[in-house]
């Protein structure tokens, strides 16, 4: 039995969010267009997930939040995020659906950087954004979950690095979904023109609570010729929290797309982290960890597709289940006829801390070619008793025992993150779902 996806918004009410936010009328037309996809476009069909049950249609569209004058003002669990010895001078951070902080430097504006919210970038760089939007990436029809991305996208920033400017400092967004009950549907653009290199970082934070909402979110990183993207990001929604978050990565000739996400949440969740090896000699490196509790249930997927000679795909992810949680780990390394003298690698592993926790790890390659080469490595089992047992005689506590194997298993996946934020990050986030 699946739940059908009845929507409490309709043509009027897209007409008339549209028109709030002075979209142009491409904007407009992609939005309706999805729409009247929806009821015709299936729910994705995750490995071993039964999805149709899952909530993707209950919650409130829309809720502003109240600015901020200083990163001084961010509650705790907020503040945790931001860098303590030194304030990002680039960040963005949005309160439910409006922007309560943003700054960017004069030195990134003076070199044509755009570094902003989505709908102040549609508004003043309308034609920059309608090149790259849901064109190369994602599509409005893929399924159902995309097209009402593109019929309800309300919040997101928008990230362009112009030719032969190299960043050196993060990006950082925080998205926070302060108000329990709201949907994010939120649009990440982020396009690195030829010979540019940036690091963008973000964090989905929502507060603890069990209240039924949705996020949907999009991201599109699109590295043009001899460009360097490092992407990281933590999501960490609550419990009540039904999440989809879709990632795509295009790479054209000489370009580098490097993913190092934390995937947090407490709620079900369906994520796709996918990278498309457009030209000769582009690379990927895509590293994940996950901690699941709870009853929740996960699926990630993590997909490289090589279409240029000489790409190089490597895929890195380590998970830990406690308690009823369940999760698939997919490793998908595809090399298409013509890539020839690619490079696919991938190693998931995944470890369960209780009886009835589950995680599965599906290592899959698909090649098309001849002149490769491929490899792949995946592990499931449980905590080595004997290795809990030494830790408890020398005086540790069962539960401090776990802790500390934990973090030994993600240590690996942690250490090789190339971004030192998104390490922290991580260890703090891990910390709390651990205890």
């Amino acid at each position: 039995m699946t739940v059908e996806t009845k929507l409490p918004y309709d043509k009027d009410y897209i007409n008339q969010f549209s028109g709030d936010h002075q979209e142009p009328e491409w904007m407009k037309e992609l939005r309706l267009q999805a729409l009247e996809q929806v009821d015709k476009l299936e729910l994705p069909k995750p490995d071993k997930t039964k999805i149709g049950k899952w909530n993707f249609s209950r919650f409130k569209h829309t809720a502003q939040g109240e600015k901020i004058s200083s990163l001084t003002e961010l509650p705790p669990e907020i503040n945790d995020f931001l860098d303590k010895d030194n304030l990002p001078e680039n960040i963005i951070i949005q309160r439910n659906h409006s922007v309560a902080y943003a700054a960017i430097s004069q030195e990134l504006k003076d070199k044509g950087v755009i570094f902003t919210d989505i709908f102040t970038a549609i508004k003043e760089h309308s034609d920059l954004v309608q090149r790259y939007y849901m064109k190369d990436a994602v599509s409005i029809d893929e399924h159902r979950l995309t097209a009402l991305h593109a019929a309800l996208m309300n919040g997101g920033v928008f990230v362009y690095v112009p030719k032969n400017v190299e960043i050196e400092d993060p990006l950082q967004v925080i998205f926070w979904q302060e108000d329990p009950e709201v949907a994010l549907f939120n649009h990440v653009l982020v396009v690195a023109d030829e010979n540019s290199s940036v690091t963008y970082v973000e964090n989905y934070i929502s507060h603890n609570n069990e209240e039924e909402t949705v996020a949907n979110v999009v991201t599109e990183v699109i590295a043009q010729n001899n460009a360097r993207i490092s992407f990281g990001a933590v999501d960490n929604f609550a419990s009540g929290t039904t999440a989809y978050n879709n990632r795509r990565g295009v790479a054209y000739r000489d370009a580098t797309i490097d993913w190092a996400l934390g995937q947090m949440n407490d709620g079900n969740t369906v994520s796709e982290n996918v990278t498309h090896l457009i030209g000769d000699n582009s690379i990927s490196n895509a590293k994940t960890v996950s901690v699941g509790r709870g009853n929740q249930s996960q699926n990630f997927t993590a997909n490289i597709v090589h279409f240029g000679k000489n790409s190089e795909g490597y895929i890195l992810q380590h998970g830990v289940m406690k308690d009823k949680a369940t999760s698939i780990f997919n490793g998908v390394g595809k090399i298409e006829h013509g890539a020839s003298k690619s490079n696919a690698e991938q190693e998931s592993r995944v470890l369960m801390l209780s009886e009835k926790a589950r995680g599965d790890a599906n290592p899959i390659l698909l090649i098309d070619e001849d002149d490769v080469t491929a490899g792949h490595a995946a592990s499931v089992g449980r905590v080595d008793p004997l290795q809990l047992y030494y830790l408890m005689s020398r005086g540790i506590t069962q539960k401090e025992a776990e802790r500390l194997v934990i973090h030994g298993f993600l240590a690996p996946v942690v250490n090789q993150l190339p971004i030192e934020s998104v390490k922290e990050q991580l260890t703090q986030v891990i910390e709390r779902k651990v205890y």
